[in-house]
């Protein structure tokens, strides 16, 4: 099943995030964790400008890539594959207190040790849940 993983692209993606992370603790003090600030920029009113506009910023970003380099996103994923994954993803971010970015990159930056345990067990799942789809399930391609 080929990818569109490119060293270059990996490289330029870590760079950019680890900038907007640092960013925004460097201009507000606020840590970087995606699922939080989508919560928050949902649930209350309490800052809402700032995270609503990271939010948009990121799509726009990942838009802009997709447009400058002539690449397109991967598709013809099954809908019912999609919506379980992002159901899996959703409960494993509210049980772990956060995502991959807020513990993997923010986090563990940080030292935190409950940061760690999170990578850990997000990178274990991603390992098995790789196995399954591709040597078990026969993927989705």
């Amino acid at each position: 099943m080929p990818t569109g993983f490119t060293p270059v692209s990996a490289l330029i993606g870590g760079a950019l995030i680890g900038l907007a992370a640092t960013w925004l603790l460097a201009t507000i003090g606020r840590i970087a964790g995606i699922s939080g600030i989508l919560n928050r920029a949902v649930d209350t009113r309490e800052e809402r400008g700032w995270r609503l506009a990271f939010l948009i910023a990121m799509i726009v970003a990942a838009g802009a890539w997709f447009a400058l380099w002539g690449a397109s996103p991967r598709s013809g994923f099954p809908w019912l594959a999609l919506t379980i994954a992002g159901v899996l993803v959703g409960a494993g971010t509210r049980l772990g207190n956060g995502c991959t970015s807020g513990h993997g990159i923010c986090g563990l930056a940080r030292l935190s040790r409950r940061s760690l345990w999170a990578v850990l067990v997000f990178m274990g799942a991603g390992i098995v849940t790789v196995y399954v789809v591709r040597h078990i399930a026969g993927g989705f391609a």
